[in-house]
């Protein structure tokens, strides 16, 4: 990895082992327990966010024990799974709430949650959240937990040809003092399908809107959000275009905590510390991106273009291109090769801005998985 604004290239080789259990269902009961496991392997010549090798870019995979998942579920209830316990809470494209599944440590949630499917193409899932346990680990002195009072509801209806809607609203209250202010409330709508228009030719669109305001204790905020996107599939190789806004005035802008920032605005991750910020990125983010999946020789090839602006002042903040391949070996194996490659655009309001986004990163990965 190597950051413009540091010195020193970082290298992390990390080892994340999981190993969990779920019991037979005994009279509509079933207990789920996983522990999680990550070790760096070597010197760690990165910034873990607990190291204290801030001379060296972040990779924020801090080495950690802890119970990943400890559930209780209940299946009694017809169409109905009720959870109790530390879970993963994983919404439509986790753009609003994911596990961050992507690092070592992945976001688990300590929360009740509901899902109904008791209506022919409904679910309906809803969540009381107590507790986030965030992926920079149990040991990490700030950053460790968010302890919350939170309700998560979302709905989702498939009994439509052609097209999937989803309708949501995030109330996030956030209970310490030092996270109060990210405290907000998101009302939403999705909708997504694909159009055949012959047996190897899809037509693919996307619309979703949602607005968001403080909550609770929350910084005061009356932000938007939308995202567009069109495309084609043709044998089984995608091409989208796409934009998405985050709204933003100069002082605050929508910011998503829960999310998996990672899968949206670029692999770089040169966008993910404004999504935890009270204020977001102050001038808001329009991405606009060109996205090209496909497989060939078995092998899982993904491109994305990304063009960065602001949605206050209207300047650019950079581009980027990411690359993805992944090949199973077998059915316990896979492998994958990921990159990186954020230029920041050096226009003056992007430099006196944005320490962040106006620094060149470039990120490469190689990852084996084995599961059995």
């Amino acid at each position: 990895m190597d950051e413009q604004s540091l010195s020193k290239d970082a290298n992390a080789f990390t080892l994340r082992t999981r190993l969990g259990y779920r019991s037979a269902n005994l009279n509509g009961f079933e207990g789920t327990l996983e522990f999680e496991d990550v070790r760096s392997l070597g010197s760690e010549k990165f910034n873990s966010t607990t190291n204290g090798k801030a001379r060296y870019p972040l990779v924020p995979d801090p080495e950690s024990t802890e119970v990943n998942q400890a559930i209780l579920a209940y299946t009694g209830l017809a169409d109905t799974r009720l959870q109790l316990g530390r879970q993963y809470i994983s919404l439509e494209n986790e753009r609003w709430v994911g596990p961050v599944g992507w690092r070592q440590n992945s976001v688990t949630m300590d929360a009740f949650s509901l899902t109904n499917r008791s209506l022919n193409g409904l679910e309906v899932f809803y969540a009381y959240v107590d507790n986030v346990n965030r992926l920079f680990g149990e040991e990490h002195p700030t950053m460790d937990d968010w302890d919350m009072d939170s309700h998560i509801a979302h709905l989702s209806y498939s009994g439509l040809p052609h097209v999937n809607l989803a309708g949501y609203g995030y109330f996030l209250e956030f209970e310490d003092q030092a996270s109060q202010a990210l405290s907000t409330r998101t009302l939403g709508a999705r909708l997504n399908g694909g159009y055949p228009l012959n047996e190897n030719l899809k037509l693919l669109y996307t619309a979703e809107y949602a607005e968001q305001d403080d909550y609770a204790d929350g910084r005061p905020r009356d932000a938007e959000y939308y995202w567009l996107s069109a495309g084609v599939e043709f044998n089984g190789v995608m091409v989208k275009v796409s934009q998405e806004q985050l709204s933003g005035n100069g002082t605050y802008s929508l910011t998503t905590p829960l999310a998996t920032v990672h899968a949206h605005n670029g692999w770089a991750d040169q966008f993910l510390a404004s999504a935890l910020s009270a204020n977001g990125l102050p001038d808001g983010l329009v991405d606009t991106r060109v996205h090209i999946s496909g497989k060939f020789a078995g092998i899982k090839l993904v491109a994305r273009y990304h063009d960065y602006s602001s949605d206050n002042d209207d300047y650019d903040y950079g581009t980027e291109w990411n690359l993805l391949a992944v090949k199973p070996i077998s059915k316990q194996l896979k492998v994958l090769a990921k990159y990186a490659d954020y230029s920041a655009d050096n226009n003056t309001t992007n430099v006196l801005r944005n320490p962040v986004q106006s620094n060149d990163t470039r990120k490469f990965w190689v990852m084996a998985d084995f599961s059995f």
